[in-house]
């Protein structure tokens, strides 16, 4: 089992910068890649960005290219997304994601079924 703890959200005002972490676990725990999604109230999860661990090869959604940054720390086991610019259209529960089985390219990983483990997400809020 693989637990996955998303820490960093809070509140914060339009133009403000937020990093949020999310630190995994568990019995072995190897994954191919981490991403990042979020969700508004009465929207669908959607896809903000995805890390290959190994190697270290990124995606963005084109609706935080520029802004956000996905990056991570083998040692620690830990992804990070460094949010700045922030707007409040990026007022969301944003939830990291393990993907376990092998990928070709990371730029498939935009949709949920497509990882493994689910944090239990953390809030944003922008103020505008």
């Amino acid at each position: 089992q693989v637990q996955l703890v998303e820490s960093g959200g809070g509140l914060v005002q339009a133009g403000g910068s937020l990093r949020l972490s999310c630190a995994a676990s568990g019995r072995t725990f190897s994954s191919n890649a981490m991403g990042w999604f979020r969700q508004a109230p009465g929207k669908e999860r959607e896809f903000v960005a995805v890390i290959r661990w190994s190697g270290g090869s990124t995606y963005y959604a084109d609706s935080v290219k520029g802004r956000f940054t996905i990056s991570r720390d083998n040692a620690k086991n830990t992804v990070y997304l460094q949010m700045n610019s922030l707007k409040p259209e990026d007022t969301a529960v944003y939830f990291c994601a393990a993907r376990i089985r092998t990928i070709a390219f990371v730029n498939t990983l935009q949709g949920p079924g497509g990882y493994d483990y689910w944090g239990q997400g953390t809030q944003v809020t922008v103020s505008s």
